[in-house]
């Protein structure tokens, strides 16, 4: 599939914030953090230097995964709202120059994660900006509704590449790390689709509310919910989460459960125009009344998310005993 052409208006010359723009670094914030948890819960000894390379190499490899994304994308996300204002859509930085940016970061990323720590976790993360640049990027977003819940597991497998360059292999709790993120992937990603609908329609992404409607993308939502909720209990069972995150999931999952029920029962995504203007701050969040409830999960999912994997770091670097409430004999 070849990228569309994307005309834009003459700009300055690009300053060094929209480089930074090209890495996203929000995304690359939590990249970092679920990379971090997973070095720290392999739970071995590595010098303080090595982990510092390897989160940079997991920080750069995002970076170049996002500067790739938005090479490619740039016809589409010129046509919408939220993302109209990206560096290269907007014409402030060329095309060729995301392009090289993220072919010279990727490999800087991999080269350096494999000999500074393990071809493992350099083999996992070129794996990761391959999946992300390419297989969900030029082909699954533009093709298919499942492109979020297949593509998802480039965002999921941070933490593996992190436990990986850590303790030099990726046990069941590493990948337990990794689902976790894969099953809350498509509820996040569609609730917030349900009020953004217009732009991927507009845009011709097929995300699942363009695709399959407002109704089938709530009860899919729900239903992955029902999944995700107690698969958030399982760390504790497995000797990777103590007291503490047996009760935030328990909580947590229990209020995640509440909102998608709450949504599905509503009518969010089934009215035009369910965003206010998204030039005010926090554009994302500004919407009418009758896509609250899709917003109030997709802002949950995030909080929720955070505090499941902040307090397994905590645990982990507090010392606290994990529970094993079953044992199963599996290796953490």
């Amino acid at each position: 599939m070849a990228m569309a052409t994307v005309h834009t208006t003459a700009h300055a010359p690009a300053r060094w914030q929209d480089y930074v723009q090209l890495l996203k670094p929000r995304v690359m914030s939590l990249v970092v953090f679920t990379g971090l948890t997973g070095m720290i819960c392999a739970g071995r000894a590595i010098h303080p230097v090595l982990a510092g390379v390897a989160i940079l190499c997991i920080a750069v490899g995002a970076g170049a995964s996002a500067s790739l994304n938005m090479w490619y994308d740039a016809d589409i996300d010129a046509k919408m709202r939220r993302t109209r204002n990206r560096p290269v859509p907007a014409g402030r930085v060329q095309g060729a120059d995301a392009l090289t940016l993220g072919v010279v970061l990727s490999i800087f990323s991999v080269m350096l994660m494999g000999m500074a720590l393990n071809w493992l976790a350099a083999g996992l993360l070129a794996f990761t900006i391959g999946f992300y640049a390419v297989v969900y990027t030029i082909w699954l977003k533009r093709w298919t509704a499942q492109n979020i819940v297949i593509g998802g597991l480039a965002g999921a497998l941070p933490p593996v590449i992190g436990w990986a360059a850590a303790a030099g292999a990726t046990p069941f709790n590493a990948w337990l790390l990794c689902a976790i993120i894969f099953m809350w992937t498509p509820p996040h990603f569609w609730a917030l689709s349900l009020y953004t609908s217009e732009d991927y329609e507009k845009a011709g992404v097929p995300m699942m509310p363009v695709v399959a409607g407002a109704a089938s993308t709530r009860r899919q939502i729900l239903i992955y919910s029902a999944l995700f909720a107690p698969l958030c209990l399982v760390p504790a069972a497995t000797g990777l989460g103590g007291p503490v995150y047996l009760a935030v999931a328990a909580l947590g999952g229990l209020v995640f459960l509440l909102l998608a029920i709450r949504l599905a029962r509503s009518h969010a995504g089934e009215a035009r125009g369910q965003r206010n203007d998204d030039a005010s701050p926090g554009g994302l969040y500004d919407v009418r009344a009758g896509a609250r409830d899709a917003r109030n999960l997709f802002a949950f999912s995030i909080l929720y998310l955070t505090l499941l994997f902040a307090t397994l770091l905590g645990e982990h670097l507090m010392g606290v005993a994990p529970l094993n409430l079953v044992s199963w004999g599996i290796p953490r």
